[in-house]
């Protein structure tokens, strides 16, 4: 089975690519320092602190085998060559929720970016896939756990 692309915008490739290159130079090292300080308490069996460090050792390296495989298989997108008439991954929308009137900013983003915190929606969430390829002005339904609910679309631009 063909592994899914991962999409990223430009934006997203770069922290990837920075976290990656921290987990490798800087926590790896950080890491096995405490490792051999945690070694040279002498028993390893009731060592709190070098179980600590091993676990710590094995959540970096997860990591780092988690990020290689997402930037093997990524799919970068051009955000300048993204054509803002119509919604698609690397813009930013404002839409309006009919219902209570409240304005919403969202970057548009793959699923690997995703953030809500941060105002980064997933193409895969219900609202992404309900915005790509709609056009300012159109109204939209999603489909929700708390029901259907309606969006505006107010303005579309790019990153």
């Amino acid at each position: 089975m063909a592994e899914k692309k991962n999409i990223l915008t430009y934006e997203g490739l770069k922290l990837l690519e920075e976290e990656l290159h921290n987990l490798k130079v800087v926590r790896r090292r950080e890491v096995a320092g405490k490792i051999k300080e945690a070694r040279e308490q002498g028993d390893l069996s009731e060592n709190a602190e070098y179980d600590a460090a091993k676990e710590e050792q094995a959540g970096i390296e997860s990591r780092i085998e988690e990020i290689e495989r997402i930037l093997k298989n990524a799919e970068v997108v051009v955000e300048e060559d993204v054509d803002a008439s119509t919604i698609n991954i690397g813009c930013n929308v404002t839409i309006k929720d009919l219902e209570d009137g409240e304005i919403l900013e969202y970057k548009l983003v793959g699923s690997t970016e995703s953030n809500s915190l941060k105002g980064k929606i997933s193409n895969e969430s219900p609202v992404g896939k309900a915005l790509i390829g709609r056009s300012a002005g159109e109204i939209i339904e999603v489909e929700t756990q708390m029901g259907i609910l309606k969006y505006e679309i107010i303005e579309i631009k790019k990153s």
